[in-house]
């Protein structure tokens, strides 16, 4: 288990603040660029945008050329169609990497970007150099997968939902307390229609790629918080014990937006993911 402190996590989430200026591709996709090197693409998860990854954008762009993307009806990104499931994000994912012309990438997703990057990994993984799957669910067992199913329902009837989360996600720790307004923030400027599309495919797509992690060749990195309780450390174990080469690292104390409520450790391991050759674990 890994502990961090909570003055840098609170200050690195105010680093999140204000909207980082986009490019956007023929294809409809926003997204941020900065930095040189070895490319590194960060999805966010459901209901964020790009700006969720300010605290590893701002550490990782000094040695690579990071890519942040709003997910398909997020942020500035144009939706895909109502009932697209994970495999269509995972398409538009191809597209993207083709509109950029990137023949060979990492990926970091988090919760729903997590799945995006696994699908990814799974797919069209001769693209993929490395993946990170930070906060992303595996199998949900059945009391979990039957109230996730009935959020995604719900939303098409009673709008998006911001307090469910926030309380699934923070605790009332100094860490949390900047990135829960900032995330608050986030919630309430996402696209409902959009926001609706993407949660049901999260919902519903944590057993689409579940039996293709074998598949994934290159260093997988499985991370998560010790007290998320829907993006379990179990969750994380259990992927990393189907990858060839794959490694587990929890964030004691810490939750689902473990990237923005314990940057430095978070930033930390994703540099030492990214440090990895392909033929080492």
């Amino acid at each position: 288990m890994l502990t961090a402190g909570s003055i840098s996590g609170a200050a690195a989430a105010k680093g999140a603040a204000g909207d980082l200026p986009r490019k956007e591709t023929p294809g409809g996709t926003a997204y941020y660029e900065t930095g040189s090197g070895e490319p590194l693409v960060l999805i966010h998860g459901v209901g964020m945008r790009l700006e969720a990854w300010a605290p590893q954008i701002a550490f990782l762009s000094a040695g690579h050329r990071v890519i942040a993307v709003d997910m398909p009806g997020h942020g500035e990104s144009a939706k895909l169609p109502a009932g697209s499931r994970l495999e269509e994000f995972v398409a538009w994912f191809g597209r993207f990497l083709d509109e950029m012309a990137i023949e060979r990438v990492n990926v970091a997703g988090h919760s729903m970007g997590a799945l995006v990057s696994g699908g990814a990994a799974a797919t069209f993984g001769e693209r993929i150099s490395r993946v990170a799957y930070l906060n992303g669910v595996y199998r949900r067992d059945p009391k979990a997968k039957a109230a996730v199913l009935a959020r995604a329902a719900a939303i098409p009837v009673t709008g998006v939902d911001k307090e469910g989360p926030l309380a699934r996600w923070f605790g009332d720790d100094p860490d949390s307390l900047v990135a829960r307004e900032l995330t608050r923030e986030w919630l309430s400027r996402v696209d409902p229609e959009g926001y609706a599309v993407a949660y049901a495919a999260f919902a519903g797509g944590d057993e689409t790629y579940a039996d293709r992690w074998k598949d994934v060749a290159g260093p997988a990195l499985f991370l998560t918080g010790s007290d998320d309780p829907n993006s379990t450390p179990l969750m994380a174990e259990q992927m990393a014990a189907l990858a060839p080469k794959a490694w587990v690292r929890i964030v004691e104390g810490h939750r689902h937006m473990v990237n923005l409520t314990a940057p430095d450790i978070v930033n930390s391991l994703l540099a030492e993911w990214l440090s990895f050759g392909e033929d080492e674990r």
